[in-house]
């Protein structure tokens, strides 16, 4: 299947949407002390340990990382990962001055709050970004040394969690792998995109067949261009045999 090119524009305003998705989630997170997995994680338990702000946290957090992703990814995903993490650092430390939120479920919390940081991861996904931090690393893991993607990344958050253990509650740690059971959900149930777009899929799989036969022709052609040029040597060769063989039988007679 092709992928979509999009404008800078439709990134801008995606990434910033996706953004705000996001820095809402983890607002919700921060306003019943929940914790959540990856970067987002890291910086989290540093505002429990540090009493620091998560925004500038996050954004620290994930600079060691663009290098590993300008080099090992691609340009153009390092450039909209430092939007989104940019964006979603300084959203966190806004949203308080526009919602206050004086009462909330834990369990709202969790499930809302991590929906909303799953369909923010989603978008971002979409056009190339991410979080930045555990994901890059777990990505440039995958490709240098075979270690599994998927298992980097939940050793890691299952060690922010039991980590979160020593300035939070236990209970909230568990209400937070809900959290983080729903952000996952969303995410691995919705970025399928051979799941949506079939027809596409299946003209990509058609075009691959006909790339392959076309090959497949053009390694017969060779061959048999090969067999004819070879059967011509041979002939040649037994001619010109024959001709000497010819010519020394007339010089000796």
């Amino acid at each position: 299947m092709q992928k979509t090119k999009h404008s800078v524009i439709e990134d801008v305003f995606a990434l910033i949407s996706a953004g705000l998705f996001v820095a809402f989630g983890v607002y919700l997170f921060q306003s019943q002390d929940l914790m959540v997995g990856g970067a987002a994680g890291l910086a989290l338990l540093g505002t429990y340990a540090f009493d620091m702000d998560f925004g500038l946290l996050f954004f620290l957090v994930n600079l060691p990382f663009y290098t590993l992703a300008w080099t090992q990814i691609s340009k153009r995903f390092t450039i909209n990962t430092f939007i989104s993490v940019t964006t979603v650092s300084v959203l966190t430390e806004q949203i308080p001055a526009f919602v206050d939120i004086s009462h909330v479920n834990p369990f709202f919390a969790a499930v809302f709050g991590g929906i909303l940081i799953g369909v923010g991861m989603l978008m971002m996904f979409r056009h190339s970004s991410s979080l930045g931090g555990v994901g890059i690393m777990a990505f440039y893991l995958q490709q240098r040394f075979n270690i599994r993607a998927g298992t980097f990344q939940l050793t890691v958050d299952s060690c922010i969690l039991l980590s979160a253990l020593m300035f939070i509650d236990w209970p909230l740690v568990l209400i937070s792998i809900l959290a983080a059971f729903c952000l996952n959900m969303v995410i691995s149930l919705n970025h399928r995109p051979e799941r949506y777009f079939p027809a596409q899929s299946e003209a990509g799989s058609r075009q691959s067949e006909r790339e392959s036969k076309k090959a497949e022709a053009k390694r017969a052609q060779i061959i048999e261009d090969g067999v004819v040029k070879s059967h011509l040597n041979n002939t040649l060769n037994d001619r010109l045999n024959n001709n000497l063989d010819s010519k020394l039988s007339a010089q000796n007679s």
